[in-house]
């Protein structure tokens, strides 16, 4: 499943590519949210690539694997939270979606300390 975030990385690129050229129209707080989002994703995304290979490689099952997966669900909530937060016509200020970035922020939180206490643990 995480592999297919990409995708929606891909779309992300996409649609900042038609931002930069013009052709979709954005504020300069748009522009910056959506560059945010798209950076974050990417980022998250290979860090839950690499957290999934470390679960696998010191065996950390229960719900400390289970947790550990907050990382790349972090990927997923925190760049829809940046884009969606920006939504709409002539946006200058988050709307009521950044309240999905921060919950992407505390999945973060919860899987990289799990992974960690996992690491540590194994």
């Amino acid at each position: 499943m995480l592999l297919l975030t990409i995708v929606g990385v891909e779309f992300g690129g996409w649609f900042m590519l038609r931002v930069l050229r013009g052709d979709q129209p954005a504020t300069p707080f748009q522009q910056a949210f959506f560059r945010a989002g798209h950076a974050h994703a990417g980022v998250l995304v290979i860090l839950g690539l690499v957290s999934q290979i470390l679960v696998s490689a010191a065996n950390i099952t229960g719900v400390l694997g289970l947790l550990a997966n907050g990382i790349w669900v972090a990927a997923i909530l925190m760049s829809a939270g940046f884009f969606l937060a920006a939504a709409g016509k002539n946006v200058t200020q988050p709307n009521r979606f950044i309240l999905v970035l921060y919950l992407g922020a505390a999945s973060l939180t919860v899987g990289v300390v799990s992974l960690g206490i996992g690491l540590l643990t194994a």
